[in-house]
């Protein structure tokens, strides 16, 4: 299995290789060269397996010889066992064709634990067999770095420094990366929009010099392995509800497009998916872009559902990349056009987008009302940004059951669930104490060279 850059002009490389790069040196994503289909017999085998047996028989094909079978049946074993729920991603029936995802009984109560615990093990494996060190760099809109701190802490062979909008993310979020005691995990609170703190990632990517010397890597969603490890719920979750039989909807939260990508490369791999629907909030820079054809920035509008305030969606780039019949040049020409404000999609590739993608938009006050209303309805109390997937849901569903993605746990995003429905949602038991832990905390300005300087200065490389 060989992995290739969205732009074209990186080194061709394995999984493992991929995954410990993250960033490719040209500026694109990696993504497999071709994508392993599974047969019918293949996914009807899947039924009433666990979890983890559902991933590695997902997973195992996109890997090469990066792990050995025992091994990585051991990885997935230890990367899902502190998850809260034996089904790990149970189902739950809002309604008529209907079904809520429960992507957050992990760790950090994020669907993101579905991937970032499982890199972790997967890094700190490969690791172990070279004795080298790294130092990790991400970005966070909120739940990839709480995600990140809980799967990296105390790893003896990880430097891992996460930056987060200074006070765009929840107080739950925000502490969630803030209380972690581990030497080798640090917040930076970072001047600006999460599209500022990305850019500011890859800046470090690109800087090739800084790159090699603190031997950077990435686990944000430009990481491939990130979003081969979120493949698996789709798998799991439309297996259940009698798939390869009959076909199913997704309908996915998403601000930085890594989530329902997954969902993409499920369907190219034989799920039978009908609908993949992109809800955004009033940061609708996808939606918009799928009606009108244009993808332009204008500027992000803090809201409450704080991760998917988000206007430049990295993970786009990897379905433009198929959307352009896998022509490199074409994406890096976009991508550079981007940088200026935005770009036009060609009419091709647009149709591509259309006939692959459905899109719909949640108001602020259309996610209040959703809220209010799945709680009076179902006594299922929904997280922000699970309560946008329920809306757009709504308006795609039809004869084929509908499963939307839940994405974090309601008590992460507490004031805003009770100001929408009058109930304060409880954190679980096992993080009841996370207000009394003491907070560790940098604050940093949007500047490359200061924030390079900082870490260099705590990894003495």
């Amino acid at each position: 299995m060989r992995y290739i850059s969205t732009r074209g002009a990186a080194p061709v490389l394995t999984f493992g290789e991929a995954m410990m790069t993250g960033l490719a040196r040209d500026g694109g994503l990696y993504v497999p060269e071709s994508v392993p289909v599974m047969t019918q017999d293949q996914i009807a085998a899947l039924a009433g397996l666990s979890y983890e047996d559902i991933a590695f028989r997902v997973m195992r094909p996109f890997l090469g010889d990066t792990f050995g079978d025992d091994e990585f049946r051991g990885l997935l074993a230890r990367a899902y066992a502190g998850f809260g729920h034996a089904a790990r991603a149970p189902l739950v029936q809002l309604g008529p064709n209907h079904f809520l995802l429960e992507l957050f009984h992990g760790p950090t109560l994020a669907f993101k634990d579905f991937a970032m615990q499982l890199i972790g093990q997967m890094m700190q494996a490969a690791l172990a067999k070279t004795g080298e060190r790294i130092t990790i760099v991400g970005a966070t809109s909120g739940d990839t770095g709480s995600a990140a701190m809980e799967a990296f802490r105390g790893l003896a062979n990880v430097d891992l420094f996460i930056l987060y909008p200074h006070g765009r993310v929840s107080d739950v979020q925000r502490r969630q990366m803030t209380t972690p005691a581990e030497a080798n995990v640090h917040a930076l609170a970072m001047d600006g929009d999460f599209d500022d703190c990305q850019a500011r990632v890859k800046d470090m990517f690109n800087d090739f010099a800084f790159r090699d010397g603190v031997r950077l890597a990435g686990v944000n969603s430009i990481n491939w392995a990130r979003v081969l490890a979120q493949v698996v719920y789709y798998f799991s979750s439309a297996v259940s509800l009698g798939a390869p039989h009959r076909p199913v909807s997704f309908t996915v939260p998403t601000g930085n497009f890594g989530d329902i990508f997954a969902g993409y490369i499920a369907r190219k791999m034989g799920l039978p998916i009908e609908k993949l629907v992109i809800a955004t909030n009033q940061n609708d820079i996808l939606d918009r872009a799928l009606k009108s054809g244009a993808y332009v920035t204008d500027g992000v509008k803090p809201s409450i559902s704080p991760s998917m305030d988000i206007q430049v969606s990295s993970n786009f780039e990897r379905a433009l990349f198929d959307a352009y019949g896998r022509d490199g040049a074409s994406v890096a020409a976009l991508m550079a056009e981007l940088k200026t404000g935005g770009f036009t999609i060609s009419q091709g590739a647009l149709q591509f987008l259309r006939e692959t993608f459905a899109s719909g938009r949640c108001s602020e006050d259309e996610t209040r009302a959703t809220i209010t209303q799945a709680f009076a309805e179902t006594g299922e109390i929904l997280c922000p940004h699970s309560a946008v997937g329920v809306k757009v849901a709504a308006d795609h569903q039809g004869a084929t059951p509908m499963i939307t993605l839940a994405t974090a746990h309601p008590a992460k995003f507490p004031d805003a669930v009770q100001a929408a429905m009058g109930v304060r949602p409880a954190l679980p038991p096992r993080m009841a104490d996370l207000f009394d832990r003491p907070e560790r905390v940098t604050r940093v300005p949007n500047d490359l060279a200061e924030i390079q300087a900082l870490v260099r200065e705590r990894t003495a490389l």
